[in-house]
């Protein structure tokens, strides 16, 4: 049994080297048909390699015998997130061609909607692979919010950054910690700020278009987060209602006990 969890592991573990060398040898193919720069060579590939350390020793702590075809539709999206990662820092010396950049992101937004279709469909489900498609997510959409910063402003950036001030205060705040409950609005949030980025990236539109779609975007980013954190904190104060000790022998009022919860 010990050998064949030493196998599966191994096994898991080639699958991640395996998406670190299809990240190389994507940048390569970039590299060639566009000449690409120094910056967005060194960028490509300090993705490909903080990836592969982050995803194999995610792997490792999580014991996963079997990498699952769901996680590898989400370690292709993270190639081609890679490959966005290097034409936008390549664009910081020269303009990077608009249908590579293009169609690379709007297949990587295309699959976000696949691999949780997979992952249910297999019962492949895990915490590690909600993990892996989230911060896949995230980061795309800090990329993007990098290079449409470029022609509007650095306000663009409030939208990738958001999630990562997040989860920075959580370390702080570990009521921010507690699980959310579904939502709808929530998802289609998420979904419609990589649509949007990417319509202003495009550059199709006025200035004054793009700007605006940017501005509905963090306007909505702003409004979900927002009504997320306050359910989280007022969950986390009914929480510690709940659980305060009560006084001794009661705190009374008309006869009978009173207990106060906060919402």
């Amino acid at each position: 049994m010990a050998l064949n969890n030493t196998c599966d592991a191994r096994l898991v573990q080639q699958e991640t080297a395996v998406g670190a060398g299809v990240q190389i040898l994507l940048l390569a193919l970039l590299g060639s048909a566009i000449g690409m720069g120094p910056a967005g060579w060194l960028t490509g590939l300090a993705f490909a390699i903080a990836s592969w350390a982050v995803l194999s020793r995610a792997l490792h702590r999580s014991q996963l015998r079997s990498f699952g075809p769901a996680n590898r539709v989400t370690l292709g999206r993270a190639t081609l997130v890679g490959g966005v990662t290097a034409l936008v820092a390549d664009s910081f010396e020269s303009a990077p061609p608009m249908a590579l950049l293009v169609g690379l992101t709007a297949v990587a937004l295309i699959l976000d909607g696949v691999d949780g279709k997979v992952a249910r469909r297999t019962g492949t489900t895990s915490a590690l692979g909600a993990r892996f498609d989230m911060e896949v997510d995230a980061f795309l959409i800090l990329v993007l919010s990098v290079y449409v910063s470029m022609s509007l402003g650095p306000w663009v950036l409030l939208i990738g950054g958001m999630r990562y001030v997040f989860v920075a205060a959580a370390r702080f705040l570990p009521w921010l910690n507690a699980p959310l409950p579904p939502s709808t609005a929530r998802k289609a949030v998420a979904a419609v700020q990589g649509v949007f980025l990417l319509v202003a990236g495009a550059d199709l539109l006025p200035w004054v278009a793009n700007a605006a779609v940017v501005a509905l975007a963090l306007g909505l980013l702003v409004w979900s987060f927002g009504r997320d954190v306050l359910w989280l904190w007022r969950t986390s104060r009914v929480r510690r209602a709940a659980f305060r000790p009560p006084a001794r022998g009661g705190e009374r009022t008309g006869g009978s006990l009173r207990y106060e919860h906060s919402y």
